[in-house]
């Protein structure tokens, strides 16, 4: 989809009802959603985290999404596909400044350059014990994106027009860190699997997308 066009008609989605869980719930198995309806685990106050959904324009003025491939660490997220964004910081005002300075940190967008379409549902990630708050955004004066190569092992540029195909998504049998070799619902771009956390926010954003573009 041409950007122009995509970002008149996105910022209509900022007077929509969220779908909320439901259309988290397409991206997560049936374990994984038991457990989510549960709740926080042992009453543990989470962390919270901030993350950047960002569109943006490629060289041919198509719209695109980027997504990075994290490096690998001691950690339950090593070696997966995400948003941009991270943990909340004691400087950050509130969970978008954290949102974006991670953002500048990560990709070296600054967040001057991102016009903040709105926040969409928030995801508690069990393993890690992350509340996370996601936002969409729009990148239109796209320079090139510089990964922090400690934190960044790929990005992952993904055309809108793939986003939003259904034949992406799939179901792939998994090792996650609540169950072994399960069948999980995904996306597949660019030869990369999005599940998980990710997959569910991306759910929602799709959901909302249909409705205005």
């Amino acid at each position: 989809m041409d950007f122009e066009d995509f970002s008149l008609q996105v910022p209509k989605i900022k007077n929509l009802p969220l779908p909320g869980t439901a259309s988290h719930y397409k991206m997560a198995p049936e374990i994984r959603i038991k457990e989510l309806k549960k709740g926080l685990l042992n009453g543990r106050e989470p962390y919270k985290a901030g993350v950047m959904a960002l569109f943006y324009p490629d060289a041919l003025s198509k719209t695109h999404l980027i997504l990075i491939l994290r490096n690998t660490y001691p950690g339950v997220h090593s070696n997966q596909i995400g948003f941009p964004g991270g943990k909340q910081e004691s400087e950050d005002r509130d969970l978008l400044e954290t949102a974006l300075r991670e953002t500048h940190e990560e990709i070296g967008v600054p967040p001057s350059m991102v016009q903040v379409i709105r926040p969409i549902t928030e995801v508690y990630i069990p393993p890690s014990n992350f509340q996370v708050q996601p936002f969409v955004g729009i990148y239109h004066k796209k320079v090139p994106f510089v990964p922090e190569q400690s934190e960044v092992a790929a990005l992952v540029e993904v055309s809108l027009d793939d986003f939003m195909d259904d034949n992406k998504l799939i179901t792939q049998n998994l090792s996650t860190s609540y169950a072994k070799n399960i069948a999980v619902p995904a996306f597949e771009f660019n030869g990369y699997t999005v599940w998980g956390a990710t997959a569910m926010m991306l759910s929602e954003i799709k959901e909302l997308f249909r409705q205005v573009l």
